[in-house]
């Protein structure tokens, strides 16, 4: 059974950097487009930052761009996302989430195996 966890959540000030961390077992990783989305309160949740199955493709969306850096390690199967320069519009919940799909893509939709989520909570 495949189970997706993230970690790494918390509390910050703006301005201040977190790194998400996210493991997926019971499947080949580098099988699976990798991405991190988040859903905050009243909000629809939405793509972050998504990585195609080698590393070689990203996506950020442009809220997080020069912001937050994904990576993976398919040997270990892990996958990070380091966010620096928080902002509190960045609080949310956060989703780590697997896609078996042939083309890569950071739309909810596409994406199979779901982590229960991290909290990420930005202080004014």
């Amino acid at each position: 059974q495949v189970q997706v966890v993230e970690s790494g959540g918390g509390l910050v000030e703006a301005g201040g950097s977190l790194r998400l961390s996210c493991t997926a077992s019971a499947l080949t990783h580098d099988h699976y487009h990798m991405g991190w989305f988040r859903q905050a309160p009243g909000k629809e949740r939405e793509g972050v930052s998504c990585i195609g199955r080698s590393g070689d493709v990203t996506y950020y969306t442009d809220f997080v761009k020069g912001r937050f850096t994904i990576s993976r390690d398919n040997a270990k199967n892990t996958m990070s996302l380091q966010l620096n320069n928080l902002k509190p519009d960045d609080t949310a919940m956060y989703y780590c989430a697997a896609s078996k799909r042939g083309m890569f893509s950071c739309l909810s939709d596409v994406y199979d195996y779901w982590g229960q989520g991290t909290q990420v909570t930005v202080s004014s």
